[in-house]
């Protein structure tokens, strides 16, 4: 039966996961018995899922190490707090559902926030990798329907070259050189979202909106664009889940740099940890995954 609440959609997903999770051992049977769990009309991953998980949970969710032997941690419920301020702070902003934002990001805590509270309120994510130069940029821009960029000083920097009908959001603009900050004097400062209000964010995307936009590599032509919604993308990473062998409480190695279609997958779907490490960039990155 299609559920009508949150709470039957919520318990349809984990059923499903949790047979995948039952039946790690016995390929056949997986293949045989399996059911693609129905979620309904409004579906929302971070609402649904994380934040289920997240209320109370002071087990590690994100764990980042950097190169200089500093690390960042938080717990899940760190997490769920800190993305509902965020997409507080993104809704006053102006963001609101269906618009499209680039996040632009190399391994940071910040990328995550992100990535949650746009899910909470319907903002598009395009993820995007930090080694691309301005015509690329410009292309997905345009191609994109791009309004809000998100990126660090140094690659916010590329975008005085970009044309587009989009805002910038720097994040840690004040760690940038005095050349770029000063290119960079009409972007919204992202640290402002640390005032925002903490209250819990209301569902109100539907379970077919988009939710991801990512662009092909381009390898022999230009990139096409694939279009991920609020069911597509972690329902089918199921699957990955169960190929990967994740099970809750493991600590999840990722080595593919932000911006790659293949980073965020099978994270959304195991409640233990996702460890990062960023190959493009000196950023080594531990996360648990979120599960």
């Amino acid at each position: 039966m299609t559920p009508t609440n949150s709470t039957e959609a919520t318990d349809a997903f984990f059923a499903a996961r949790d047979f995948l999770l039952e039946t790690a051992g016995d390929p056949d049977r997986a293949r045989s018995e399996f059911q693609w769990p129905d979620v309904g009309a409004q579906f929302n991953w971070a609402h649904d899922v994380f934040d289920r998980i997240a209320e109370g949970n002071d087990t590690l969710a994100l764990w980042i190490a950097e190169e200089d032997g500093s690390e960042l941690k938080r717990t899940f419920a760190q997490m769920k707090q800190r993305s509902d301020q965020v997409a507080n702070w993104m809704l006053r902003t102006g963001m609101k559902r269906g618009d499209v934002a680039m996040l632009m990001l190399g391994n940071r805590v910040e990328l995550w926030e992100i990535m949650l509270a746009a899910m909470k309120i319907g903002v598009v994510v395009l993820p995007t990798s930090v080694v691309l130069g301005a015509l690329e940029l410009e292309d997905r821009i345009e191609r994109g329907t791009v309004k809000w960029v998100f990126a660090a000083p140094e690659d916010a920097a590329k975008f005085t070259d970009v044309p587009g009908d989009y805002r910038g959001v720097g994040v840690g603009i004040d760690a940038g050189t005095a050349d770029q900050r000063a290119m960079l004097f009409n972007w919204i400062r992202y640290e402002e979202s640390s005032a925002a209000s903490l209250a819990p964010i209301a569902k109100t995307t539907a379970s077919e909106d988009p939710v991801l936009l990512y662009f092909t590599s381009g390898t022999t032509s230009l990139p096409k664009i694939v279009v991920h919604s609020h069911t597509s993308y972690p329902l089918g990473h199921l699957s990955t889940l169960s190929w990967l062998g994740i099970r809750p409480g493991d600590t999840h190695l990722v080595i593919s740099a932000p911006g790659w279609v293949n980073t965020p997958g099978p994270v959304s779907l195991a409640r233990g940890t996702l460890v990062r490490r960023s190959l493009w960039r000196t950023t080594r990155g531990l996360t648990r995954s979120f599960w």
